[in-house]
């Protein structure tokens, strides 16, 4: 097992195979993230716009969603772990809620019924998130899992593209309203679930016996996580403070009297750029070890937060946005393949489902008080404030996680 912070040597110039799972698992979060990105870009302009909503609301409502989803993910996780591992059944169940809940957005008629559907569509995350990281991992060599989890944020990204370019130009070169073009969400979401269905055969054999497994687990109780991924899971927490919801970008370039069109372009780059780099950074973590690739994404995060406070324009904000977006795709992997290093292959569901539970534990405190403080005092401010927490997590990932980690391993 790897230090997060020591390389993995694996030789980048041989291609690497990966597991028609991590294909599939891939194109299923292309086409589910095709869906939910053609909304998800919309939703802060259809709270400023339609209902008046401001900040607040918008920080109410990712962060209710989010915590909801994050609660659920440690339960999903070790619940298939308590299933000796048969993961596919929960993982579709999550995706279809979502893909029935998130087209009902667009007959919403206040901001409260969006917190409602929001919420619902992010049960359905919570349900299938800790379960399909579980799959991947199961299905992947450790020496290539950077590689298969920077692949599936890569197509995941690419789905986020694809939904912002097309609700872009339906907005464009249509006369679809707002309502309407979150209606049509739901035929990319339909092909996400009929791709899981049939594309993914969960093996029925080398199960562990159920009472057998019982008496293996661990107790789901924070002490029983190892010391490392304690330290590593404390610091994650405080950098989901600084990791506010993308979408508060969209609605600072809304302040910025950007059109909605111009968002929808906006939102389409900054997770083309994330795409662009994902796979890559994924192979670099195996090289570079896990935490080198988490410092770089989390320092950008840091630095670009810092620079939007500074900016009066749409061009300083799309310089901005895709820089960000280069950088923080080349550590979406590593997150996740640090968390798979630490479980053993039978509790790996309940690893992932105390990486979702512990960041997304601040998620109501974090979208509300970035809301409060930018509706308080200003954007400028909630993004300077952003920007500090996340330094001070990244200085805290380094002195006082790492160290752990090496002293786990010796």
């Amino acid at each position: 097992m790897n230090k997060p912070d020591q390389p993995n040597h694996v030789n980048l110039s041989v291609a690497k195979k990966l597991p028609q799972t991590v294909v599939v698992l891939g194109l299923v979060s292309f086409f589910n993230d095709f869906a939910s990105d053609i909304v998800v870009p919309l939703i802060p302009i259809l709270l400023a716009t339609v209902f008046a909503a401001g900040p607040v609301a918008l920080g109410l409502i990712e962060g209710v969603a989010d915590a909801l989803a994050s609660f659920l993910k440690l339960w999903s996780g070790r619940h298939t772990d308590m299933k000796s591992g048969r993961r596919k059944g929960l993982v579709l169940t999550g995706y279809m809620l979502s893909n029935l809940a998130r087209p009902l957005l667009g007959l919403a008629g206040s901001w409260v019924t969006v917190l409602l559907l929001r919420s619902v569509d992010r049960v359905g995350k919570g349900l299938r998130s800790a379960p399909r990281d579980a799959m991947v991992a199961d299905a992947t060599p450790s020496h290539i899992r950077g590689y298969a989890f920077g692949f599936h944020r890569a197509l995941d990204n690419a789905g986020a593209v694809a939904g912002g370019l097309t609700a872009a130009a339906v907005l464009a070169w249509s006369d679809l309203s707002l309502s309407e073009v979150i209606l049509w969400s739901a035929v990319p979401g339909f092909a996400a679930i009929v791709l899981l269905g049939a594309g993914i055969k969960e093996k029925k054999g080398d199960r562990i016996p159920p009472e057998k497994l019982q008496r293996t687990l661990s107790p789901l109780r924070w002490s029983a996580l190892s010391v490392p991924m304690q330290h590593y899971l404390w610091v994650l927490m405080l950098f989901t403070f600084a990791r506010a919801s993308e979408t508060f970008i969209l609605l600072f370039g809304h302040e910025l009297g950007i059109s909605v069109v111009e968002l929808l372009l906006l939102w389409s780059a900054l997770n083309l750029a994330k795409a662009i780099t994902s796979t890559q950074g994924g192979q670099l973590a195996n090289h570079f070890g896990r935490g080198a690739l988490i410092l770089i994404g989390w320092s950008a995060l840091a630095i670009s937060f810092l620079a939007i406070s500074q900016i009066t324009t749409s061009i300083g904000l799309w310089m901005i946005s895709i820089c960000y977006g280069l950088f923080m795709g080349m550590s979406e992997g590593a997150e996740r393949a640090l968390i798979s290093d630490y479980a053993s292959p039978d509790e790996r569901g309940t690893a992932f489902g105390w990486y979702h539970l512990v960041s997304g534990i601040a998620a109501i405190p974090s979208g509300l008080l970035f809301g409060v403080i930018w509706h308080v005092y200003n954007a400028a401010a909630a993004f300077i404030f952003a920007s500090v927490l996340a330094f001070l997590a990244i200085v805290l990932l380094r002195v006082w996680a790492w160290p752990a980690r090496q002293g786990y391993n010796e």
